[in-house]
């Protein structure tokens, strides 16, 4: 076996030839026609057993192949090329001494990709191997980056995976804790599940931008090779074909624009959902309570937005001026959440049994009023003098000095009230007038575990048919075992 190779340019990938003739002639001749090329490596191979041994070595980017050898035939050599996995995809340009229509047919039949009579004219020989090295080439380029492109996707459906799994896990604990009436913790476990599935989220969001390059690198690839060869192989024009080129296309930007969008949604979610669950703040500290309204509000949004089947629902802000409140966040933003969630089912409901023009002329409405309280249970406001914030008397007629030391937050609606048999029952377990099949009737009855038990306040609800309902909850600003700090 003789094997020659003819140095190679600083281009950044060569044209390698690779010379398959029993005839060392043929050899001399066809390096000879090459020595010119300086971007052409030029391989041989006289021995056809060999062939394919060397064509995995040299990786070339076309094969020259004589059609009658004396040990193997020709066309026998084709399917082992096309057989092999190193080959199969390399273009073969078939040499023979006569021009025999049934045999190039036979040839073309098993995928070669040219056919010339030897010894070719040397401009031709040179244009067809760069032709199909190009081409070649080309495609090696368009399958890694397809396979860059898949194996992103596939991390990415990974770990959309994993996060679907981590937000059913979510739902299925969350149920079990409602129904132990275990609801106080349900804040820490969101926080857990958001710390879990951040980083996955994260890793989707931040490959997204670099899959959208990948993609879109490899369409203007396809485009380009399009343009510079717009009368592709049959072979080529079928698969295009099978796999409807042109609506992939069309359809691939479009499907990564969508999950652009849904990684933005999935990470405003986890942003809040974080803010709502404050992991930070699960021990009892100073808290700013507008936060966690503000919070609670934005985990609702969607809910209080105007749509088909319901008319949008109007909030209210009435905040005083409130000092940080020592209390347990994220069970506290569990309580507004109830509240809030219950009075926007009813107002929702009460929507469906009026007019267009009734709830034009009175827009459903949940007013959220905040202010200090003392301990005489007098709220203190913006017009209370400066004497009645700090004395009152009491039933003998002696001054006795108030002291501002609760926060009082009060959520009204204005939907269709209750009647007195369900206001007593409001803070039972399981007690519920929606669907049993979606409620459990836990939430009030937490919400009121919560405020009374963990935090010594009180929870009331005030309510009349058709005149709306409102909750009110009071709180201490700091608890018992830090009041001597508050009354110094």
């Amino acid at each position: 076996m003789l094997k020659e190779t003819e140095s190679a340019s600083s281009l950044e990938q060569p044209l390698t030839v690779l010379l398959v003739d029993d005839q060392a002639l043929v050899g001399v001749a066809i390096r000879r026609m090459l020595a010119t090329e300086e971007d052409i490596i030029f391989h041989y191979c006289s021995e056809p057993t060999q062939a394919i041994q060397m064509a995995t070595e040299v990786a070339p980017t076309v094969i020259l192949q004589d059609l009658v050898m004396p040990e193997i035939n020709g066309l026998l050599l084709v399917r082992f090329f096309r057989a092999n996995a190193a080959t199969r995809d390399v273009p073969i340009i078939v040499l023979s001494a006569k021009e025999d229509p049934a045999v190039k047919a036979e040839a073309f039949a098993l995928d070669v990709n040219d056919y010339l009579i030897k010894l070719p004219d040397k401009i031709e020989l040179i244009a067809r191997i760069r032709y199909h090295s190009k081409a070649y080439i080309n495609f090696i380029k368009q399958a890694r980056l397809h396979a860059q492109v898949e194996a992103q996707v596939e991390m990415l459906s990974e770990k959309s995976r994993q996060l679907t799994e981590a937000l059913t896990q979510l739902q299925n604990t969350q149920a079990r804790l409602i129904q132990s009436e275990k609801m106080a913790s349900l804040g820490q476990l969101v926080a857990g599940v958001v710390h879990a599935i951040n980083n996955p989220v994260n890793f989707i969001y931040g490959n997204l931008t670099y899959l959208d390059e990948y993609t879109q690198a490899l369409l203007d690839l396809l485009v380009v090779y399009q343009q510079e060869y717009p009368q592709p192989s049959l072979r080529i024009q079928e698969q295009a074909e099978e796999i409807d080129l042109n609506f992939l296309i069309e359809d691939l930007p479009r499907m990564l624009s969508s999950m652009k969008v849904g990684a933005d949604r999935i990470c405003q979610i986890v942003s809040s959902l974080r803010n709502f669950s404050r992991l930070d703040e699960s021990a009892m500290k100073p808290v700013n309570i507008h936060e966690g309204i503000e919070s609670t509000l934005l985990i609702l949004q969607h809910r209080l937005k105007a749509k088909t089947e319901h008319s949008g629902i109007q909030i209210l802000k009435e905040y005083g001026n409130l000092p940080p409140v020592e209390c347990y966040a994220g069970q506290l933003n569990q309580v507004f959440l109830n509240i809030l969630s219950n009075a926007i089912d009813a107002l929702n409901d009460y929507d469906k049994e009026r007019s267009p023009d009734e709830i034009r002329n009175h827009p459903s409405r949940i007013v959220i009023q905040t202010s200090i309280v003392s301990t005489q249970g007098s709220a203190v406001s913006e017009h209370t003098t400066d004497n009645q914030k700090n004395n009152q008397q009491d039933a003998h007629g002696t001054t006795v000095p108030l002291v501002a030391d609760k926060v009082a937050i009060r959520i009204i609606d204005n939907g269709p009230g209750i009647g007195s048999e369900v206001k007593s029952r409001i803070f039972n377990s399981f007690f519920t007038t929606k669907n049993v099949e979606r409620e459990t009737g836990l939430g009030l009855a937490i919400s009121y575990q919560i405020v009374v038990e963990k935090h010594g306040g009180s929870l009331q609800c005030f309510s009349e048919p058709g005149k709306g309902t409102e909750f009110a909850i009071q709180i201490p600003i700091q608890q018992p075992a830090h009041q001597s700090t508050l009354l110094e």
